[in-house]
């Protein structure tokens, strides 16, 4: 049977309208609240925020540390060294142990918050990325769109998440934090933070930093990108920095466009 042109325009509007259909991702601006001191030293690769204070760990190879930051002003309460072989990356905190990852080595420490010396050590295949964790599972990323699903108390993979934006791949997850039931990712070489649903893989919103600092006018602008996030959940407070700025910025989100 031969369609006629109105009929075949009908099926293939009914054809079209069966396929999966993707709305658009909301795009929420920000407005700095508050702006902190930061360290231009600090190449950041993983932030978080634990009873009033920063933890922050840097890349670089020979110039890779883990510290403790007093919030105000950037004054460095204890620091950590690695070996010059490491490039360090993410950092994650479990009952009194910090892990940090670092970038090609396969081997993460495990370290006592306190003293920060290191008890243990874990591995990983690929590469490290960055850190992050609900109440009962570590979140684990590589610069792939897989977010790996780690127990915390070994650091094994037990599972994943494939992350998409409008149903293709997002790739380059960088730096996480856990906020609201949300993982958010800077997705690096980007002015860009992706909310994921960590249930579908999702991205459901973007957080676009532009216009928050011009790091473009650092020396290094390539490299110098926005890099860190995080979560006070005591006071709902979200912070942001990146490589090398001299600013870390206490945040809102401004309404989606």
């Amino acid at each position: 049977m031969t369609l006629s042109f109105p009929r075949l325009f009908l099926s293939l509007v009914l054809s079209l309208s069966a396929l999966p259909a993707f709305a658009e991702i909301p795009v929420y601006g920000v407005k700095a609240v508050n702006t902190y001191p930061h360290d231009t030293a600090a190449f950041t690769e993983g932030l978080l925020f634990l009873d009033g204070h920063l933890y922050e760990s840097t890349g670089e190879q020979g110039a890779s540390w883990v510290r403790k930051v007093e919030l105000t002003t950037g004054k460095v309460l204890q620091q950590a060294d690695l070996p010059p072989q490491y490039f360090g990356e993410g950092i994650v905190v479990h009952e009194g142990k910090l892990m940090q990852l670092t970038w090609r080595n396969g081997v993460g420490a495990v370290r006592d918050l306190n003293s920060f010396e290191i008890v243990a050590s874990f591995r990983y295949p690929g590469e490290g990325w960055a850190l992050t964790r609900d109440d009962t599972r570590v979140y684990m990323s590589d610069g792939t769109p897989t977010i790996r699903i780690l127990d915390p108390a070994t650091m094994t993979q037990t599972g994943s998440i494939a992350v998409t934006a409008d149903g293709k791949p997002l790739q380059r997850i960088n730096e996480l934090e856990w906020i609201k039931g949300e993982l958010w990712a800077n997705v690096w070489m980007t002015d860009r933070i992706a909310r994921i649903d960590p249930k579908t893989g999702h991205v459901v919103g973007w957080v676009d930093l532009k216009g928050l600092f011009d790091y473009r006018k650092l020396p290094d602008p390539t490299d110098d990108v926005p890099n860190g996030i995080a979560y006070d959940a005591q006071h709902d407070r979200i912070f942001v920095t990146g490589k090398r700025w001299p600013k870390l910025f206490e945040i809102k989100l401004t309404k989606a466009r």
